[in-house]
């Protein structure tokens, strides 16, 4: 399985940044698609990752994408049939979007990234730049290209693998609990399952133990993955898919007047937000409400209409419990109100131990909560690649998955994760990702809540989001 070619690749390949994901994904590809070296390129605004592509005999070329110049950059290296990897940041995705659609190029992102400056631009909304909005941009652009390339935006670990762990704890709850074996073969069939089930709450629930020496240092950013992602997604407004059994909105909460409407958004940074959640290893614990794409498609995914009328919607946000240095880093970014340290430094061969814990937990069921996905520790991850922390290779693995799944449909247009077959997906990205667990739990954001000080609570249900988050 190691070393198996799943693809041969008969295009181009075309990286758009070489951050830390990136440089984890290259050696996953040339250990699985077939495709000569010379037809791989490198396209990126820094000097970082250099040594790394060069070490594998790729090209690599410092030439930032900017909004005036991306489309004869990219038109020079990019015909039909290509692929463009986008892992970079402070580049439109739905720019590169548009510009594969019109030339018949595969293309898949992480996440969805506007131009530099687009996270915090006061001129735009607050909806209107939130990754609701985002994504309800780049879904737009079916309307011009209903078919065509097939274009996966959102698809490394989380958004990305979260919607396949979703399905397959779908599955296993279906049998444990309703002794049902078979798999849902549409969009309807799974949101319909989800509702049979009682789902009222879905978690992307991560809890990351890795550490490094030296330890963060005072005006420095630290964090196991991209740090400019990272404060990016950490500044941008809190946002969750919004369920129909919520009965208390938020008092900072806002709708959007616009798309599908499965979200909401809190008037404040995602960062600035903590929930209650859940992993095996570490137990209960809070996290913060980051923003990501699966909160919402996950959310419009399993909704369930009666004619126009929602019927059934599950709520959905990530719980992101960094590695400690990490959180140390978002407190003092809070304090320089949101201003981005000076020092950056991405945590990756100076990492001593830790596990990055990181999966879906489905709550409301009859068994309470459930939890699946991927513990993976720094060690597993050196041994299974290179060039990866556990954090960075749950992420390579993802797109690997999503770019394989690509190639082998090459015309099934822009679509979310949740639209592809997880089976497929998964058999190619577990070999990657340590060891891979399906945890059932008796938590309740309710327990052991009594202490004086505590904030008003609805106790006759706790998958209220006002139980899970942390007042």
């Amino acid at each position: 399985m190691a070393d198996q070619k799943y693809f041969k690749f008969p295009g181009k390949i075309v990286f758009v940044g070489f951050g830390s994901v990136a440089q984890g994904v290259l050696p996953l590809l040339l250990r699985h698609i077939d495709i000569p070296k010379e037809r791989i390129s490198i396209i990126t605004g820094h000097d970082r990752g250099r040594a790394e592509a060069e070490a594998f005999g790729i090209r690599y070329e410092i030439n930032p994408l900017t909004r005036e110049n991306y489309r004869a950059i990219l038109g020079s290296r990019l015909e039909r049939g290509d692929f463009l990897i986008n892992l970079s940041v402070d580049v439109a995705s739905s720019a590169l979007i548009e510009f594969c659609c019109e030339k018949g190029v595969l293309y898949t992102d992480s996440c969805i990234e506007p131009w530099v400056g687009g996270y915090t631009d006061p001129s735009v909304s607050a909806s209107r730049r939130s990754n609701y909005g985002q994504r309800e941009e780049v879904l737009g652009l079916r309307r011009k290209f209903p078919s065509g390339p097939t274009v996966i935006p959102t698809h490394g670990a989380n958004p990305g693998l979260i919607s396949h762990w979703v399905k397959q704890a779908l599955v296993n709850l279906a049998r444990d609990i309703l002794g049902r074996e078979e798999i849902p073969g549409s969009r309807e069939a799974w949101a319909n399952l989800a509702m049979e089930l009682g789902i009222k709450s879905i978690h992307c629930s991560e809890r990351d133990t890795q550490y490094a020496m030296p330890r963060k240092r005072p005006g420095e950013f630290v964090n196991t993955w991209s740090v400019d992602g990272f404060i990016g997604e950490g500044s941008q407004p809190c946002e969750l898919g919004w369920g129909t059994h919520e009965k208390h909105f938020p008092p900072e909460g806002r709708h959007h007047d616009y798309g599908c409407k499965a979200a909401i958004y809190l008037n404040r940074p995602g960062a600035s937000v903590k929930v209650r959640t859940w992993t095996p290893n570490e137990g209960a614990f809070h996290g913060f409400l980051i923003t990501h794409g699966e909160a919402i498609s996950i959310s419009d995914y399993l909704t369930v209409r009666d004619g126009g009328k929602v019927i059934y919607r599950p709520t959905c946000h990530y719980a992101y419990h960094p590695c400690d240095d990490t959180v140390l880093s978002v407190h003092e970014l809070a304090g320089r109100n949101w201003i981005g340290q000076e020092q950056r430094r991405l945590y990756r061969d100076e990492i001593t131990e830790g596990v990055d814990e990181l999966g879906a937990l489905l709550l409301g069921h009859k068994k309470g909560a459930y939890w699946y996905g991927s513990q993976l520790s720094i060690h597993e991850a050196r041994r299974l690649a290179p060039h990866n922390n556990a954090t960075s290779l749950q992420v390579a693995a993802g797109v690997l998955g999503g770019v394989v799944w690509a190639m082998e449909n090459p015309q099934e247009g822009i679509i979310d994760p949740d639209d592809m077959d997880y089976r497929r997906v998964l058999e190619i990205a577990n070999p990657y990702l340590g060891k891979l667990v399906g945890a059932y739990s008796d938590w309740t954001p309710l327990q052991g809540r009594n202490h004086p000080f505590e904030e008003d609570l609805d106790a006759s249900d706790p998958w209220q989001f006002k139980n899970i988050r942390v007042t």
